[in-house]
């Protein structure tokens, strides 16, 4: 299996450089890392006094792979499910925060495990991941994967101004999908037409 410092810094790669971009909640934004993360965090870089924008700018590569690794793998205990899962539900994490967890959860439900859709990874959906995975270790993967797809789909289905990450200006898989389907077994991804079909009613 890959290091957790390995998939961080694939994550860092894949969330690409400085954005601030007006449809997206979370702000100003360097290598995946918020300007609400490094307020939480209180990362003034420049030692002004506030966290601003400028702040997000001056985040390193290697500083963003340190603030997940700890913030987003070892604090929220994705460290402790099957090491299957850890890479989808980490990248998972990194862009959708504690709805990673929810995902899961919900997952695990409908595999007929019993957990609480809270967000938050206690021993419970630890032990029920474990022991979906130990059954079925691939399919809780691919499984996961798709309902995080589903999850960006349907996110775009409520919020317009979001489906411009689900579909491409030429109409083809956005990037939260092609992110999502990185981690599926690519007999599950969707072909062209079908991905053009779930997006149609967008107009």
């Amino acid at each position: 299996m890959q290091t957790v410092r390995s998939i961080a810094e694939q994550i860092v790669a894949r969330e690409g450089g400085y954005v601030n971009d007006p449809d997206d909640p979370g702000g100003a934004t360097n290598y995946g890392v918020t300007i609400h993360t490094m307020r939480r965090l209180g990362l003034d870089l420049d030692g002004n006094g506030i966290v601003d924008a400028r702040d997000v700018r001056r985040l390193t590569r290697a500083k963003a792979t340190d603030i997940f690794v700890e913030h987003y793998f070892d604090r929220p205990r994705v460290s402790d499910l099957p090491e299957v899962l850890q890479p989808s539900v980490f990248d998972m994490y990194v862009n959708a925060g504690a709805n990673a967890a929810r995902i899961l959860q919900r997952l695990l439900n409908r595999m007929g495990q019993r957990v609480a859709v809270d967000g938050v990874i206690g021993p419970r959906t630890i032990a029920a991941a474990r022991a979906a995975a130990d059954v079925a270790p691939h399919h809780i993967a691919d499984a996961y994967g798709i309902a995080r797809r589903n999850y960006y789909y349907a996110l775009a289905d409520r919020r317009a101004a979001s489906r411009k990450y689900a579909r491409r200006r030429d109409g083809g898989k956005g990037g939260w999908i092609t992110r999502a389907e990185e981690f599926i077994s690519p007999r599950f991804h969707l072909s062209a037409d079908q991905h053009k079909a779930r997006v149609a009613a967008w107009g």
